[in-house]
């Protein structure tokens, strides 16, 4: 009998937006001059946070 080769699954692909992680960054912005006073964290709509490229 031959030996039968044992086939590892592929892993999914990654999402090009957030780089298979879930979450991305946005910047948040304050008063009339709109400044920049840091990030806020929050799921990915590309891949609803699981990481995996969806297509």
């Amino acid at each position: 009998m031959a030996a039968t080769k044992t086939v590892a699954p592929a892993e999914p692909a990654k999402c090009p937006t957030c780089k298979g992680s879930g979450e991305v960054s946005r910047t948040v912005h304050v008063g009339r001059k709109r400044r920049a006073v840091g990030k806020q964290t929050g799921i990915c709509l590309t891949c609803l946070g699981s990481g995996e490229a969806t297509e």
